[in-house]
């Protein structure tokens, strides 16, 4: 494989590890609330209906004969506009205009909310929560797919399911000590640097728009990343407003 297609593996399985842990916080919540395995039910048969999106989107995009440019620049756009949701919550964490995300107070404030709820109904948090987190895996994995490979593509997902799983039990607690805000940052780095190589790369050529090819993916990460930086740092607020705002 190339630097490429293992920048582009890194970033899915990163991805998702940060979606799947989002998830997990939820099926623990109900398993330890309505039994495991009410919450691994809820959680399998979500499961089964993103891998469903993904072998149908998969194989559908396979069986068009489209112009990969337009593919690619299509992707690229989708890519950009992805990141750029991450990007700006993570400069906004930074610079204290939003608070980092909690996974400590999501899993008591979901277990308060099952404490009340009725089996069928905490069936369905873990259902949806592992649903929607699974949906933002499966459009990346197509994103990202179509132009590396769905194989690798979704290996990349699973793995990092896999190892969200592994770690989850072993701790049998939320993962909260997964640097999330710093990986989300880093993923959209990322997802900005293949958005922007892709779409200008597919709208007038690759070689036109990129002269240097890949290592030109390593630059886009190290400015958007760099920017991001220097921008979360220009808009931080000061920590006397930012606990009287909270106040």
């Amino acid at each position: 494989m190339n630097a490429t297609q293992w920048g582009g593996m890194g970033a899915i399985f990163l991805a998702s590890a940060v979606e799947w842990v989002e998830a997990f916080t939820i099926v623990l919540a109900v398993a330890l609330t309505a039994g495991w395995k009410r919450a691994t039910s809820a959680a399998l048969a979500a499961l089964a209906v993103v891998a469903a999106l993904v072998a149908v989107t998969g194989t559908g995009l396979t069986a068009i004969r489209a112009d990969i440019n337009h593919i690619r620049a299509a992707i690229g756009v989708f890519l950009l506009l992805f990141g750029l949701r991450w990007y700006v919550k993570a400069v906004r964490r930074y610079s204290g205009r939003t608070a980092l995300h909690d996974e400590a107070r999501e899993f008591s404030e979901t277990r308060e909310f099952l404490a009340h709820a009725e089996a069928r109904a905490a069936w369905l948090v873990a259902f949806k929560g592992v649903l929607l987190e699974g949906l933002e895996v499966w459009l990346l994995v197509t994103a990202l797919g179509h132009t590396l490979s769905y194989a690798e593509a979704s290996a990349s997902a699973v793995a990092a399911l896999l190892a969200v799983i592994a770690a989850g039990l072993m701790l049998r607690a939320p993962l909260t000590r997964v640097p999330e805000n710093d990986l989300k940052f880093t993923v959209a780095c990322a997802l900005l640097a293949f958005g922007s190589f892709w779409s200008l790369g597919g709208l007038i050529g690759e070689h036109a728009a990129w002269p240097l090819g890949d290592p030109t993916l390593l630059i886009l990460f190290a400015v958007y990343a760099v920017a991001g930086r220097i921008a979360g740092a220009r808009l931080r607020i000061p920590a006397a407003v930012a606990e009287g705002e909270r106040a």
